[in-house]
C-alpha cells in the first residue's frame, strides 16, 4: 500500500504540474504567446483535431471503392469487375461535375435556371458571392437588421447598401399589369446626402410605382432579373450602369 500511495502522490504531483499555468517568461509562456498570435492573425494552421475528419473522409474514399470492386469481383468474376469501373467512372464524373457547380457558384457566377430557383436567403448569398468577384468588400447585415440586407465597399471608396427584394413578390410583380418592361440598372437621381450608392436587387420585374419611387429618393439603383443574370453570367455592376463618386 505504502508504494501505491506514493505512485498516486506522484501522479497527482505531475497531473497539477501540467494544469500549472506557465511562469510569465518562461518558454512555455513565451510559446503559448506566440501560438496565441499566430490563431489570431489566422497563420498557425489547423490541429490535428480539425484535420482528422478530412483524413477519415479520404480513407474511406480510397477503401469503399476498392472494397466494391473486391466483392463484385468475387460475386460476378470479370464481369463484375468491369462492371464496378463503369459504376466508379460514372460517380466520378457526377462528382467532378457537381464540384465544378460548386466552385461556378462561389466565384459568384450563376446560370439562369439557378437564379431562378433561389429563395431570398440564397439570393443574398449569390449577391454577396458577385460582389466579391468583382473586388468588393462585403458585410452581410441580414442577421442584425432582420432583412436580407448586404454593405460592401470597393478599392475606389465607394459604399454600396444592397437590399434584395422578396423572391416571392416576382411573380407578383411579372403579372401587374402595371409593370414596364424589364427596369435597367439606372441612377435614379442625384447620390444621397450620405453618398451610399443603394441598390435594390429583385429577381422579377419593376413596376413603374417601383421606378418612380426610386427616381424620387437619389442614389438608388433598381437591379431586375434581366440585369442580374446578365451581372451573374460576369458582367460587373459598372458595366450595368453604376456611376461612381
Amino acid at each position: 500500500m505504502g508504494k501505491f500511495a506514493q505512485a498516486v502522490e506522484l501522479w497527482q504531483l505531475a497531473a497539477r504540474a501540467v494544469a500549472r499555468p506557465p511562469v510569465p517568461g518562461s518558454r512555455r509562456s513565451q510559446r503559448q504567446r506566440a501560438r496565441s498570435e499566430l490563431r489570431a492573425q489566422g497563420r498557425y494552421g489547423p490541429e490535428f483535431r480539425d484535420v482528422l475528419p478530412a483524413f477519415v473522409g479520404l480513407g474511406l474514399a480510397v477503401l469503399a471503392p476498392v472494397l466494391l470492386l473486391a466483392w463484385l469481383y468475387r460475386a460476378l468474376g470479370v464481369g463484375g469487375l468491369a462492371l464496378g469501373a463503369a459504376l466508379l467512372a460514372a460517380a466520378a464524373a457526377v462528382g467532378l461535375r457537381w464540384r465544378r457547380t460548386v466552385v461556378r457558384r462561389r466565384g459568384g457566377h450563376y446560370t439562369p435556371a439557378e437564379l431562378a430557383r433561389l429563395d431570398d436567403r440564397g439570393l443574398v448569398v449569390a449577391a454577396a458571392r458577385m460582389l466579391r468577384r468583382d473586388g468588393w468588400r462585403v458585410v452581410d447585415l441580414t442577421a442584425r437588421e432582420g432583412r436580407p440586407r448586404l454593405y460592401a465597399r470597393d478599392r475606389r471608396g465607394r459604399e454600396l447598401d444592397v437590399a434584395v427584394r422578396p423572391v416571392a413578390s416576382a411573380a407578383a410583380t411579372d403579372e401587374d399589369e402595371g409593370a414596364t418592361g424589364p427596369a435597367p440598372l439606372r441612377e435614379a437621381g442625384r447620390p444621397g446626402v450620405d453618398r451610399l450608392i443603394r441598390l435594390v436587387v429583385h429577381l422579377g420585374t419593376f413596376s413603374r410605382a417601383d421606378v418612380l419611387w426610386a427616381s424620387r429618393q437619389g442614389g438608388v439603383h433598381l437591379l431586375d432579373g434581366r440585369q442580374l443574370q446578365r451581372w451573374a453570367s460576369g458582367a460587373t455592376l459598372d458595366d450595368l450602369g453604376l456611376s461612381g463618386h
